[in-house]
């Protein structure tokens, strides 16, 4: 009897996990408004650059803020996947998502914790290079050796993802 209940506690303490899917939610919704706040500055900026001819670099600041909203929106697709994949797999399969065109193979559909694990890793593996080419940037180069370092890793990033990608088709 005791092993009955205390069985019944641990099936239900699963529950728990609702808390991590509510507040990565919310994180979410946060990170896309934020993003689209600075796109929406980015339009302010280039209406100040080509109707009042204000003195901004457009190309620096209006890039960097478009760098920046998407590196936000990657890591608000991060959240979002986390949440529906701790939902699914702790407390139950989304019956709408089962409905939808999204079931096949989309990214939001979560069968085991190494898939969840599998299509996180690919998001933040983007969000690293976003955030690698937004301080990019920034950087000033002042001698061809930094320019050969910035080459050799971009070569590297482009390695990288092509051998994540492989590695996902098998």
């Amino acid at each position: 009897m005791i092993e009955r209940i205390f069985e019944g506690f641990l099936v239900r303490s699963r529950f728990l996990v609702i808390f991590s899917v509510i507040f990565s939610l919310i994180g979410a919704t946060v990170l896309f408004i934020v993003a689209s706040v600075d796109i929406a500055k980015v339009c302010g900026v280039t209406y100040q650059y080509y109707v009042h001819h204000a003195d901004v670099d457009l190309h620096t600041d209006g890039v960097a803020l478009i760098i920046g909203a998407v590196d936000m929106y990657l890591i608000a697709v991060v959240m979002l996947i986390f949440s529906f994949g701790l939902y699914e797999l702790f407390i139950s399969r989304i019956d709408e998502l089962e409905m939808t065109e999204l079931k096949d193979g989309g990214i939001l559909t979560i069968t085991s914790l190494d898939q969840l694990k599998d299509k996180l890793a690919k998001v933040i593996v983007m969000v690293l290079i976003v955030s690698f080419f937004q301080r990019v940037l920034h950087m000033t180069y002042n001698s061809p050796l930094e320019m050969l370092y910035l080459a050799l890793s971009i070569l590297a990033l482009g390695l990288g993802l092509h051998f994540l990608n492989k590695g996902g088709h098998h």
